[in-house]
């Protein structure tokens, strides 16, 4: 709907029904008011409006406001009103209101009345000192007029008015008793920014009713502005292109984020907030003045700052910026009800888009850098052995560490990846995504994408455990990574995301994995005992003793000598592995040879020839494994266990 110019919205009353004197007497300019009567009945301008009081008003009005006429008076020139005199300030305003409603009434009597061209004059004259006083107040007060101060006294007012009022029901003010308590619960600065305020109020509702509100919203838009652009300059934020974003280191680029970060904060809380709080009491008589006052005076200052995020959007997207943008959207996700607070005109909607634009470009490059990093797992390459012995590789470390530390940002990540799917084009097992997907799960479609991210990494790993010549390693490394897996989600907030459920399913594919290393692995050594164990009924002979220790001897050294170097990173895993490998061929073995070591021999020498080992030996052989070992260690080893380093007893269970 197309505005009216300032000017005639506010100097023509929209009902001139009813005027109020300061005298109490009423007055009315309706055309029905001035029905003529007759002659010997009083009209109704002479019983209500005789001109002894018009002109006792007008003669009131005159002196008071040509004392304080810059031109006629170098003490007017130099003074203050409103801070040399409060009450005579107050007076000043009643004054220029019933010179108004003089000038009204004068209006429809005699539009070419020489007291009317005197009210007018004596108008212009208030209306200059007004104007003076409104650009001394704001500039004056302009400490206790900061946005910090507004909004810590408007919420000093509010409290103060659940027991006191500003304003008696007649509109009055307040009594100096009522006064007086509301100023004993606010601090001098409060009180300070308080006066400041309802004095500018005070100016602009009679200079705006008095139809020079153009010049009131020009200062007042001139000095808040500066307050605001200032704001946002102190808090580090500047105008800058994408070229200037693209040619910027990303240390600087992360730096003026971080100011960034603080002055969204800032602003939401002082800045902006106490601009609207500051112009909507000041221009409270008018809508229109005060919602075109608070955008001329926010709107190159916000979407500068609610434009930076978008421009940082728009550069090269590499993983390392991950965190930052996503610091970035929680910012604005956060601050968002305070932004349509704020800015909830409809003039201001532009800041509310280019907010909306800026969390929508963010949300675009977080999706996209995932994507990618998805497509970097999938594309690394390297072709050396994945992980010296069976260990954790680093890809797994370097993903699990990044998914984690993303985690941290679920919240806002589940708004992101609120519509994703997983891919038709890759053949997965469904039991793999049925507990991230069900239900019961606080957000299905982000953790059906870190569930996907994993499996992709997974499948990878699956890849690069092919590497190892030693078909037993490939299923230790594969044990060794998924445990990994499940430890980082378990001690991040990946655990909220998966669930407990995914992560026992992934355990006991970590079991699976490491049976199968041991079947592999220690199988032969195991089977060169098992089936003698097992014919308790047959008598062996002393040579077929010594063949099954000679045998055991030969396996248990060959399995020692290629798992010496084996890694197994995890306390907790290391420790089942062992366990479970002390059960099948410790208690084998000392089974066999508590049987028939005595078979062998009698002669001490004839005896260490064939049993080698005792079961406590095989023990601590065993119990002295997973720990690795360095390559020159490795090299000069002696394919007989004896010659490790450690010697670690361990329990058989």
């Amino acid at each position: 709907m197309p505005r009216k110019g300032m000017r005639s919205i506010c100097f023509n009353p929209k009902t001139p029904s009813l005027s109020i004197s300061r005298y109490g007497t009423a007055t009315s300019s309706s055309p029905s008011s001035q029905r003529t009567t007759p002659a010997s009945t009083p009209t109704r301008r002479q019983s209500l409006f005789p001109d002894s009081m018009m002109d006792q008003m007008i003669e009131s009005a005159a002196v008071l406001i040509m004392k304080w006429d810059p031109e006629s008076s170098s003490y007017a020139k130099v003074t203050s009103l409103f801070y040399e005199s409060k009450v005579e300030a107050q007076q000043f305003i009643h004054c220029v209101n019933d010179l108004q409603k003089a000038m009204h009434f004068l209006v429809t009597e005699d539009s070419s009345s020489e007291k009317l061209i005197l009210c007018q004059s004596l108008m212009q004259v208030a209306m200059k000192r007004l104007q003076k006083e409104f650009y001394q107040i704001l500039s004056m007060n302009r400490a206790y007029l900061d946005p910090e101060s507004v909004s810590t006294t408007r919420s000093s007012r509010a409290s103060t008015r659940s027991s006191t009022s500003d304003y008696d029901d007649d509109g009055g003010a307040t009594t100096d008793d009522e006064i007086r308590v509301a100023s004993d619960s606010i601090s001098e600065v409060e009180q300070v920014s308080s006066v400041a305020m309802d004095e500018l109020k005070s100016i602009a509702e009679c200079m705006i009713s008095a139809g020079y509100a153009k010049e009131c919203i020009s200062i007042y838009k001139v000095i808040r502005k500066s307050i605001i652009d200032e704001g946002i300059y102190r808090m580090g934020v500047e105008k800058l292109s994408s070229s200037q974003i693209n040619k910027t280191d990303w240390d600087v680029i992360e730096m003026r984020i971080k100011n960034w970060l603080d002055a969204v904060k800032i602003s939401m809380r002082t800045l902006f907030n106490g601009e609207r709080i500051l112009c909507d009491h000041v221009f409270s008589a008018s809508d229109s003045i005060r919602e075109s006052c608070f955008l001329d005076i926010s709107k190159e200052g916000a979407l500068l700052l609610f434009g930076f995020p978008e421009l940082v959007a728009k550069s090269k997207k590499t993983p390392e910026k991950m965190f930052r943008i996503l610091d970035m959207y929680n910012s604005i996700f956060e601050n968002w009800p305070e932004i349509e607070a704020i800015f909830s005109y409809e003039s201001t909607a532009v800041v509310r888009t280019q907010a909306f634009n800026s969390l929508v470009k963010l949300a675009e490059f977080v999706q996209a850098v995932l994507s990618d990093f998805e497509s970097t797992i999938q594309k690394d390459s390297s072709k050396s052995v994945p992980a010296q012995g069976g260990g954790v590789h680093r890809l797994t470390i370097y993903v699990m560490n990044y998914l984690s530390l993303l985690a941290d940002y679920s919240n806002i990540l589940i708004d992101i990846f609120r519509d994703w799917t997983r891919p038709t084009n890759f053949s997965i097992p469904e039991s793999f995504f049925d507990s991230s997907d069900s239900e019961d799960s606080p957000a299905p479609a982000m953790s059906l994408r870190v569930a996907w991210l994993i499996l992709v990494l997974l499948c990878k790993l699956d890849g690069k455990a092919k590497q190892y010549n030693d078909v037993s390693l490939r299923y230790l490394f594969l044990a060794n990574n998924l445990q990994h897996v499940i430890v980082k989600v378990r001690t991040s907030n990946l655990q909220y995301l998966l669930g407990e459920e995914w992560a026992a399913k992934q355990e006991t594919i970590v079991k699976q994995f490491a049976e199968t290393y041991e079947e592999l692995g220690w199988g032969h050594v195991i089977a060169a005992l098992k089936e003698t164990n097992n014919n308790q009924t047959a008598v062996m002979t002393p040579g077929e003793a010594k063949t099954v220790f000679r045998n055991f001897n030969a396996s248990f050294e060959e399995a020692y000598r290629k798992q010496r170097a084996s890694v197994v990173p995890n306390q907790k895993l290391r420790d089942e592995i062992k366990v479970s490998l002390a059960r099948k061929v410790v208690s084998s073995y000392k089974e066999f040879y508590e049987t028939h070591r005595s078979r062998v021999g009698n002669e001490e020498n004839e005896i260490r020839c064939y049993v080698k080992y005792t079961p406590e030996d095989v023990a601590n052989y065993l119990s002295d494994l997973f720990f690795g070992v360095s390559e020159s260690e490795s090299s000069s080893a002696s394919s007989s266990p004896s010659s490790s380093p450690r010697w670690r007893h361990w329990r058989i269970l």
